[in-house]
């Protein structure tokens, strides 16, 4: 079993006399480019989210498919950097049973992740039977409003709060007294920024060494 980084987050703290808030939260973003149309749209409201309630942009990263979220995830959690991820992604079905399968191992390696890292990890990989679909879910249908970017970003923020009560039950007040703004009264569309611009983590990158591989094999 993987070594589980540090705390997810650092308790409250403040100066004599003040009430303590909590420290805002390190999020990342993963998405797949595939389907790029749809998944950069749930990671632009994924973010917009982001900085509506917690004040701070996250750190954005690409996946080249949904399949490759699992591996990437689970790279950005072991880095301890991170106390909470969004993965996104967008699987469409095809004429085979291909989508089934995709989407299986995919919802079972994201949650692996967490359980492997103490990491929480949003699901926001969308699986549709129809491109149609998955736009009305994108905020790209009648209701843009309508994006499971933003809804994916709100259970990771509110999971993260939840531990944090788990962890110091006197948190719950100071959560609850937040002025921090929620989820309600957001714009219809997502905020427009390219995702690719997106600043990089506010501390210093550890070094990952890489995997070994076996001589041999294709992948």
């Amino acid at each position: 079993m993987s070594k589980k980084p540090a705390s997810r987050r650092p308790e409250p703290t403040s100066q004599e006399g003040e009430q303590a808030l909590p420290a805002a939260p390190h999020i990342a973003i993963i998405y797949s480019r595939y389907n790029a149309t749809i998944t950069e749209s749930m990671a632009m409201a994924a973010i917009e989210t982001c900085m509506l309630r917690t004040g701070f942009s996250p750190a954005v990263f690409e996946a080249p498919g949904a399949y490759e979220l699992t591996s990437l995830v689970m790279a950005a959690a072991q880095t301890g950097r991170y106390d909470g991820i969004v993965a996104i992604g967008c699987i469409i079905k095809g004429e085979t049973s291909h989508d089934h399968h995709l989407a299986s191992s995919v919802a079972h390696g994201l949650t692996n992740v967490t359980l492997l890292t103490d990491i929480p990890v949003a699901f926001g990989v969308l699986t549709t039977n129809t491109t149609a679909q998955a736009k009305d879910r994108a905020g790209l249908g009648k209701n843009p409003a309508s994006n499971k970017g933003h809804e994916a970003m709100d259970a990771l923020l509110d999971t993260l709060d939840t531990l944090l009560v788990i962890d110091n039950p006197e948190a719950a007040q100071i959560i609850e007294s937040s002025p921090e703004p929620r989820t309600s009264d957001r714009p219809d569309k997502a905020a427009s920024r390219n995702i690719k611009s997106s600043p990089a983590p506010r501390t210093k990158p550890a070094s990952r060494k890489p995997a070994q591989r076996k001589p041999g094999g294709g992948s």
